[in-house]
């Protein structure tokens, strides 16, 4: 049995406008009570966690430990990457390479398949796994060895230490959620042991100067597939809409990461926490890096909606989901090198 299309949720999430609003309705939350041993301000912050996950979807977070000079350091490597020839950036297409790892060119991804592919670079590190691990022997492409660029001699210590920074930072939130949801602090932990975690590092080129336009768009309208993305940006663009379908702006704040909900969060919590749309738009005469870390969980982790988010009035509303087969075949539907797999992937939907 084969998974169908993905599913378009939002009808009117490919509106081209947007709309400059106070950004205090995306909250701040600071971290740093969930290093603390002050039980009261640990508490206050996952009901804050658990009231922007509903409502919202999209927060910043601070004091979430991450140093800067590992941001810089990732975006130093990651500019001096995509400043090399094409003929050079193409020897590590992920096309070539035939799984998830390795440069996306122009053309390469489609997050929206009603608009022109987007207009942007990118380049997909994951977990470093050997060559004899035995899911990457089974054929998995979310799993196995990165494939790194010899022309940027640093760019693998300096990436990978930022891809392990954010990962601790993401075991933090899923213990935030954890509690959030009346869950014991480490529920998520024996699913997040070989997490499905990918980082893409993405390069904008400057936009049209002449407003909103088509080809203006970086990644078309779209919720994330995995449990939740952590995102750093150097640059506006990134848009979200909100409930009334207005596009908002939400942009870089120093010192901060964005994270949003992603659908298989929102299927664990039976609808509580939200994945919301949202898109780039490239900004006019400025060149924008953004690295989101799309946080999953191990391969073979079964989602079922948790049972303090049903109840006889609120049954569970999706059927036991396989995670690493939910991810792949959202693969098939935006990346180019996968779609002659629509249709034959295994389908996640175990019921």
């Amino acid at each position: 049995m084969s998974y169908p299309t993905r599913p378009t949720e939002f009808a009117n999430r490919r509106v081209l406008g947007s709309r400059a609003l106070d950004f205090s309705e995306i909250p701040m939350i600071d971290l740093a009570p969930m290093r603390g041993a002050d039980e009261g301000a640990k508490r206050r912050l996952t009901e804050a966690v658990r009231d922007v996950c509903c409502r919202v979807g999209f927060f910043y977070v601070k004091n979430h430990g991450v140093p800067d000079v590992t941001v810089e350091e990732a975006l130093g490597e990651t500019e001096r990457f995509f400043a090399l020839p094409s003929a050079v950036k193409l020897r590590y297409d992920i096309a070539r390479i035939g799984r998830h790892r390795g440069f996306v060119p122009v053309g390469a991804l489609t997050a929206d398949p009603d608009t022109e592919p987007d207009r942007q670079e990118g380049y997909e590190v994951a977990l470093e796994l050997p060559e004899d691990d035995p899911d990457y022997l089974a054929g998995s492409k979310l799993y196995g060895p990165n494939v790194w660029p010899r022309e940027v001699p640093e760019f693998a210590p300096k990436v990978y230490r930022y891809f392990e920074s954010v990962r601790e930072l993401g075991h933090l939130l899923f213990r935030a959620f954890a509690l959030a949801l009346e869950l014991p602090e480490a529920f998520f932990e024996p699913e997040i042991t070989k997490p499905t975690a990918q980082l893409r590092l993405i390069y904008y080129p400057a936009g049209h100067d002449d407003g909103v336009k088509l080809q203006n768009i970086g990644i078309g309208a779209h919720t994330d597939y995995e449990c939740f993305t952590i995102l750093w940006q150097n640059a506006p663009g990134l848009q979200v809409q909100n409930r009334s379908n207005e596009w908002v702006e939400a942009p870089p704040i120093p010192g901060t990461f964005v994270v949003n909900i992603g659908d298989m969060m929102q299927r664990w919590t039976n609808d509580m926490f939200r994945s919301t749309p949202h898109r780039v738009i490239n900004p006019p005469g400025r060149e924008r890096y953004s690295f989101p870390f799309f946080f999953g969980a191990n391969h073979g982790t079964i989602v079922r909606p948790l049972g303090s988010c049903c109840g006889p009035d609120n049954p569970p509303r999706y059927p036991p989901t396989h995670f690493g087969y939910w991810v792949e075949n959202m693969h098939a539907y935006s990346y180019v090198y996968r779609h002659e797999e629509r249709g034959i992937l295994p389908n996640p939907e175990l019921e």
